[in-house]
Formats: C-alpha cells, sequence, structure tokens
C-alpha cells in the first residue's frame, strides 16, 4: 500500500478543493453509498500516517471556491510517480495483479495498525461532522481532473482502465477519483503526530523505547503505534543503510544503533516525499534488488511476528551482520 511520503502527496492534491460543494458523484464503491456525499461540503483535510481523512458538511462555511488549479509540474509529477510506484510495488518477481481483481481488492487493516479508533457506520449521521477515512490498498491512489488508465493489459488479455471506488465532481469544475482504497465515515480523524515519521511533532524518545524491546527491529519498525506512515519498502531501505539485519533483537542493539535506525528511517522518508513533489522517482539501494551497491548478494524472506502478517525482507548478509551470538550489544564503529 502507499507509504507516508505518497499519502502525503494525495492529500496535498486534495487540499486545493477544501471550500467547494460536491456537485455529482460516481464510483463503485459498495460499502459507501457515493451519492450520500452529493451537496455536502469539503470544509477540511488532514492526514496521519497511511490514513488520508476528508471532513464533509452539508453547509457551507467558507463562502468562496476553493482553487483547484494545480502546477503542471505537480500534476506531471503524480502521473510518473504513480507510474513508477506500481512498477516498484509489483516488482520483477511479484505475481502480477489484473485490473479486475485490484478493483475488488479491500484494505485490511496490517496487524502493525495497533490502536485504531473503531469507526463508524458506512453513512455519515446528521447534524455530525463527517470525517472520512480512506485506507489505500497495494495501488492506491487519487488522481486529479483526469481518469487512470490501463498500462497493460490483464491476464486475459483485456486493456480495461481502472474503474474508480469514488469520483466527487465540485462546483468549481474539477474532480477527483479515488481508487483501490477502503472508505468509511467516522466521527473525528485519529491523528497521532507524535507517532508520524514525517511529522515536525515526531516523538524519537518513544519510537526509540519501541525499538528496544526484545523482539526483531524488523517488526518494531512497522508497528504503526510508534512508526506511523512507514512502510516496508521505508523499513528495509532504513534496516540497510543502518547496517542491522532485520532479525535483530532491540534489546541487543547499542543507542547508538538504534539512533541511527530511527535517523535513516525518517531521513529516507523526507527525501522520498520531496522526491514526489519534484516528480523524482526514490532511489532504492536494497529493496527489491539482488545486489547491495557494495556487488554482495542480497537475501529475500518473509518475516513478520508468529500469527501476524509476513512482509517480504531484503537485506545483506555482508553489510547488515547477524548479531555476536553471546548477544552483547554491538556497538557503531
Amino acid at each position: 500500500m502507499p507509504e507516508g511520503p505518497s499519502v502525503r502527496k494525495f492529500h496535498h492534491l486534495v487540499s486545493p478543493f477544501v471550500g467547494q460543494e460536491v456537485v455529482k458523484t460516481g464510483g463503485s464503491s459498495k460499502k459507501l453509498n457515493p451519492a450520500s456525499f452529493q451537496s455536502l461540503w469539503l470544509q477540511d483535510t488532514q492526514v496521519h500516517g497511511k490514513k488520508l481523512f476528508l471532513r464533509f458538511d452539508p453547509d457551507e462555511e467558507f463562502g468562496s471556491l476553493g482553487n483547484i488549479s494545480l502546477p503542471e509540474s505537480l500534476e506531471k509529477g503524480e502521473r510518473k510517480e504513480e507510474a513508477s510506484d506500481q512498477k516498484q510495488a509489483s516488482g520483477p518477481s511479484s505475481q502480477k495483479i489484473s485490473h479486475s481483481s485490484s478493483q475488488s481488492l479491500e484494505l485490511v487493516a496490517p496487524r502493525g495498525d495497533h490502536g485504531l479508533e473503531r469507526l463508524c457506520g458506512d453513512t455519515p449521521a446528521e447534524g455530525a461532522e463527517r470525517w472520512l477515512q480512506v485506507s489505500f490498498g497495494l495501488f492506491g491512489s487519487i488522481w486529479v481532473n483526469e481518469f487512470s488508465r490501463a498500462k497493460k493489459a490483464n491476464k486475459r488479455g483485456d486493456w480495461r482502465d481502472p474503474i474508480p471506488r469514488l469520483v466527487l465532481y465540485f462546483g468549481g469544475g474539477g474532480f477527483l477519483a479515488f481508487y483501490n482504497c477502503q472508505m468509511s465515515w467516522s466521527s473525528s480523524p485519529v491523528v497521532r503526530p507524535t507517532s508520524d515519521i514525517l511529522s515536525e511533532k515526531f516523538d524519537r524518545g518513544q519510537a526509540l523505547e519501541a525499538l528496544g524491546q526484545e523482539q526483531p527491529v524488523c517488526y518494531t519498525l512497522l508497528d504503526q503505534r510508534y512508526f506511523s506512515g512507514l512502510g516496508n519498502i521505508i523499513k528495509n531501505e532504513a534496516l540497510y543503510r543502518a547496517g542491522i539485519h532485520p532479525l535483530s533483537l532491540g534489546s541487543l542493539l547499542s543507542p547508538q544503533h538504534l539512533e541511527a535506525l530511527v535517523d535513516h528511517a525518517v531521513e529516507f522518508s523526507a527525501d522520498w516525499l520531496q522526491g514526489k513533489f519534484q516528480g523524482k522517482q526514490q532511489h532504492t539501494q536494497i529493496y527489491q534488488k539482488e545486489q547491495c551497491p557494495g556487488g554482495h548478494r542480497v537475501m529475500k524472506e518473509a518475516f513478520g511476528p508468529p500469527g501476524g502478517f509476513q512482509r517480504l525482507t531484503w537485506w545483506c548478509p555482508q553489510c547488515q551482520p547477524r548479531l555476536p551470538p553471546d548477544g552483547q550489544a554491538v556497538q557503531l564503529s
């Protein structure tokens, strides 16, 4: 699914529509009726980790339409980034997903997403603020003023364009198309800036304490309670750049190693976000690679907590050695 930098980009694309009324709707969503958005006003947008929150209200509060024009470079960058994201997410050896199957994909919250607020029903409550939580699937995306087109044929050889889950047409003349996502109404957004790796309020101390637990650090990095927005790509890259084996127990790592791991996770995420706004593809050193930058053979295996979701992990045995058997904390050289 899209990681924090991608969802921040989606938030930026949606924000110009704040203050506009929904005048027409469409989409294939069965769980949430697209017609329920008719005549609602988009009043606010927030982002937290991998979640996007949109507030709708039946009354106009701002009195003027938002400006929906986007810089040409941003729109081109979005199209370029989605193409690269799909290629990167599918990988050279992973199973290809047809458009017909991806259209019906419903995102199931990962086991690392602990403590999320229970959502309300599938329709907004009368008289209440309407917050729509959007969770994106593997190829989830938002398109502005245009629709996604098929880039290749599916397994049956059909060139079928992806079908958007939701399309919102606004009074200003523009529209938003949401693809491969799960949407639910909520009474309020679930926003905890201290755990968001791209927030200025990110709590490093809390993150370091979580990493120091007696469990593999590759599990902890995907725990959205402490690293909201951090996904499998960021996990692999941060571990490689910090020189840490994925299965290293956090309790056996030195404070310096843990600090370096957090630094690389935050730095890689910020660089990825900046690249998205510039229309650049993020360069990875270990994710889905056969060799690391040092020329060593890369290993690949699925790791995850017992009974939990297993995520493919790439690492270099030479650059990321296992901890010594005596269990002594490793010091950075």
